[in-house]
């Protein structure tokens, strides 16, 4: 539960082949929240100038302990203020088409499964993760 800056990514196998590069430090303010105790529970992604909110993805999420794996489905977004509602696989195909998400959460909804990532680990003050495409991230709560 709680909110978690994004700092480094390696972004997703496809996304190291187009840039050249395999870590990158995300300069720009990108934030990920969790609420555990909304029924069904709750994840939020958004970019940020300052404390702007450009743009937001709102959905929920399953945690399964045993495997560490969050299985996510994003059913809104939010653009300069105006949401969206998104219809099923909608906002996989926004996250390959604009470098936000994998190309393999698009594959993934094809075959009616959810986008995932899988926690390498969590505490109070970081937490790391791999994501269903193969890139890694590193968070900061905050």
């Amino acid at each position: 539960d709680g909110d978690l800056r994004l700092v480094f990514t390696t972004g997703t196998a496809d996304t190291q082949k187009k840039i050249g590069a395999k870590v990158n430090y995300f300069p720009i303010k990108a934030m990920q929240s969790f609420r555990t105790a909304a029924e069904p529970m709750e994840i939020e992604n958004g970019i940020y100038l300052g404390d702007f909110a450009v743009i937001k993805f709102f959905g929920d999420f399953e945690f399964n302990p045993k495997s560490r794996k969050v299985e996510f489905d994003f059913d809104r977004i939010a653009v300069l203020g105006l949401t969206i509602n998104l219809g099923k696989g909608d906002a996989a195909a926004l996250g390959a088409a604009s470098g936000l998400g994998s190309e393999n959460n698009v594959k993934l909804v094809e075959k009616k499964k959810k986008p995932f990532f899988n926690w390498i680990s969590a505490d109070d003050t970081i937490a790391t993760a791999r994501g269903g495409g193969g890139g890694l991230a590193l968070w900061k709560r905050v």
